[in-house]
């Protein structure tokens, strides 16, 4: 079994960057829209009242993770499964939080509200997921 945990460390008003592990080891950095402290086991209306749509994180919680072809991005990549109030999470390049409608950005956080070589780490996750079908990612 593969497992991913997200570490969210740093909570900005306009986005969240965390550290992403595989099987307890960091491999970089995560990008994300704003934190506002959704957690899976909340109701659909709370979740509705807390989410501002593109601009929200996703909520805290584990889930299941496999690669499937995105048709946005033409190609395949990893995504999350059933994901309370959200749909189509993907992990995904990009560098700032406009690069992201709640999907998560790997890469290295080395400037402010970014991240860079997020293409690297989107082809290494995809990899690592694509060979291990029992993947799960957690956020906390």
């Amino acid at each position: 079994m593969l497992q991913i945990l997200i570490t969210r460390n740093w909570r900005k008003a306009d986005y969240t960057i965390g550290k992403l592990y595989v099987n307890g080891k960091q491999l970089c950095n995560t990008l994300e829209d704003t934190d506002r402290g959704l957690h899976s086991n909340m109701s659909a209306a709370q979740l509705a009242k807390l989410k501002v749509k593109g601009k929200t994180a996703i909520p805290t919680g584990t889930y299941k993770v496999e690669v499937t072809d995105s048709p946005k991005f033409q190609r395949p990549l990893p995504l999350l499964l059933n994901v309370p109030g959200f749909s189509g999470i993907r992990i995904h390049r990009g560098s700032t939080a406009d690069s992201t409608e709640g999907c998560i950005i790997p890469g290295i956080n080395n400037a402010v509200g970014r991240v860079s070589d997020s293409a690297k780490y989107e082809v290494e996750l995809t990899k690592m997921i694509k060979a291990d079908p029992d993947t799960y990612l957690t956020i906390i």
